[in-house]
């Protein structure tokens, strides 16, 4: 099993913020393993917290899941994302615009674009681009994203749908699950 959960953050972050995290459960394991980059200490965690725990006292959503072969089949490009992740050291987290928890966990889902998985608007960070690249193909492969830094970009692609990122504020339009994005409020529709 593979789930990515997103809850909000801690105090005035969590007005208009999100914390992102990936859950995995191998077949024949008996518990589950989680990873979050948080901004004290060694950032990138593995099973610091309760997978499916609250952050700051705020309940997670699963913002997506996969069970079963195709989960097995993902799970070992997860772990070669996180792996992968190049901002691990003691430093390298800034809550705005980046690299911070949901741009770690965009960094992973961009190594898997079947996946298909996209994080909330409200997950600030997540555009980041953490190979430095302004303009790329979105995190499911489905389109592309043009970010200056993460402060400002603008993003159409079928899985994460029309995105305008000003400051890390998201404004936009989800096309598969038909709602509007709204800054600080996410996803407001279907």
């Amino acid at each position: 099993m593979v789930r990515i959960y997103s809850a909000r953050t801690g105090r005035w972050k969590g007005v208009f913020a999100t914390h992102s995290w990936i859950v995995l459960k191998e077949e024949g394991a008996t518990a589950y393993e989680r990873w979050d980059k948080v901004g004290w200490g060694h950032p990138v965690r593995r099973n610091n917290y309760a997978p499916d725990g609250r952050w700051y006292g705020n309940d997670p959503r699963v913002v997506h899941e996969v069970r079963g072969q195709d989960a097995d089949r993902l799970i070992p490009m997860i772990r070669a994302g996180i792996a992968n992740y190049v901002y691990t050291d003691r430093g390298d987290y800034r809550v705005w615009p980046g690299p911070n928890s949901n741009t770690f966990i965009a960094s992973v889902l961009a190594n898997i674009p079947e996946l298909a998985a996209t994080l909330p608007p409200t997950a600030i960070g997540k555009d980041f681009p953490t190979d430095g690249r302004w303009f790329s193909i979105t995190p499911s492969g489905t389109g592309f994203r043009i970010s200056f830094g993460g402060y400002t970009g603008l993003t159409l692609a079928w899985v994460e749908g029309f995105e305008i990122n000003i400051l890390g504020a998201v404004i936009g339009i989800d096309f598969r699950h038909p709602a509007l994005k709204v800054p600080g409020f996410g996803r407001v529709g279907v």
